[in-house]
């Protein structure tokens, strides 16, 4: 366990805290408890997630003790981190449903054979009043109040639960109740790892080294990636689907996904980038081989072969393959009918609005052409008896019109 780890471990990291603590843990020559702690808030996990706990996997293939927490106590509260509002309490059945796949998925970056698995219930759900007095005692009311997000909503006069204020101490709990040395997490948790170093003291401990990694930005390249912007690709997409997901965004945000999605150094990642500058390697080659790098390490080489080929077919060759799509059924009105409510009809669409923006979009196509205004269904489109290839965005289907 020495410094020569530290360019391995530091690899994409946004922050270290302090900043020489890592190589001071690393100088004692021993393992160290790195943890990561997930709140089941969400029943998958998604690349973002898959940031922080390649980090965890680093750690762990350096000879160092991976520590993951599943949040089925703090879950009932739900982070406050970034929230403007107080969250709504999840059930123990809908948090422990979550938990599940959460380990599930999180088995597809980590050797889970070889890591401390632990539900903060564990610990937080025996102590007693006179315990979480003490712990309350051990941090204050202004010390929080420096948190963003507590400070702007109590400047705006938005409501902040007590038991909000007692998440970054339950959060701090989980690091005293396995001794952590190393702490990860995405940087909008900086304030909680800090309060963790804060328990530690007083609970008697050395605080822990907190190391941050970057939020990953979403598909569409403004938002950090999350289920509610839908600009996201699971862990558990389909392997053609992820790999459709990565193709779609944009070359500057490539060298981003690079950095934090694969095993290429930075100097690795620097070295492809001029490559691709000074034409050598032509960026849909450099955003192909970064697809199929991801989706192989979720499903598989021969998977993310045969996504990358089916892309091509369908995507680059303007082919359609029909064989192995999923059947739907369309009964054609016998009236004009408008191709949004075939969208919706067959469950392709949230809404009409949302249906309205994928043909605005040109994301729905017929036998590889675009569906085009106005959006009404002809005849000579669609006939009865016959058989279509559908695509509508990523997905195509066999659309079978009786």
């Amino acid at each position: 366990m020495t410094s020569s780890q530290l360019p391995r471990l530091l690899a994409g990291a946004a922050e270290v805290i302090p900043p020489d603590g890592l190589e001071q843990k690393l100088a004692a020559g021993r393992p160290l408890r790195v943890k990561l702690g997930i709140d089941p808030s969400r029943p998958d996990l998604h690349l973002g997630h898959a940031v922080v706990l390649r980090k965890l996997r680093h750690f762990q293939d350096a000879g160092h003790v991976a520590i993951l927490i599943i949040g089925d106590f703090t879950g009932r509260v739900g982070d406050p981190s970034g929230q403007s509002e107080t969250r709504p309490f999840l059930s123990e059945e809908e948090i422990e449903a979550n938990a599940r796949t959460y380990l599930e998925q999180a088995g597809k970056v980590l050797d889970m054979g070889a890591a401390e698995i632990h539900r903060n219930s564990e610990w937080l759900a025996k102590l007693d009043m006179a315990a979480v007095l003490t712990l309350a005692s051990s941090y204050t009311v202004a010390r929080m109040l420096e948190r963003d997000d507590f400070h702007r909503r109590y400047r705006e006069g938005k409501p902040i639960s007590v038991v909000e204020f007692l998440y970054p101490l339950m959060q701090a709990m989980d690091s005293v109740s396995i001794r952590a040395d190393v702490e990860l997490g995405g940087t909008d948790q900086t304030f909680n790892l800090l309060v963790g170093r804060e328990i530690q003291r007083a609970y008697g401990q050395e605080p822990q080294v907190v190391l941050t990694t970057p939020l990953l930005e979403g598909t569409d390249g403004e938002r950090k990636m999350s289920k509610s912007f839908d600009n996201y690709v699971g862990l558990t997409d389909p392997p053609e689907e992820m790999f459709g997901k990565l193709m779609s965004i944009s070359d500057d945000l490539m060298w981003r996904y690079y950095t934090l999605l694969t095993d290429l150094t930075p100097t690795q990642v620097l070295a492809l980038r001029k490559r691709v500058d000074t034409g050598d390697v032509h960026p849909k080659q450099a955003k192909v081989d970064l697809a199929k790098t991801i989706v192989k390490d979720f499903h598989g080489a021969a998977e993310a072969d045969r996504a990358a080929e089916e892309f091509e077919r369908r995507f680059a060759r303007k082919e359609i393959v029909a064989e192995g799509l999923d059947v739907l059924t369309w009964e054609l009105p016998g009236e004009p009918s408008a191709w949004r409510q075939l969208v919706i009809g067959l469950k392709l669409a949230d809404s009409g609005r949302d249906a309205d923006q994928k043909l605005k979009q040109g994301a729905v196509k017929v036998n590889g052409v675009r569906i085009d205004g106005p959006f009404v269904i002809q005849q000579t489109t669609l006939e009865r008896g016959r058989e279509y290839v559908l695509e509508v965005g990523r997905r195509a289907y066999r659309l079978r019109v009786i």
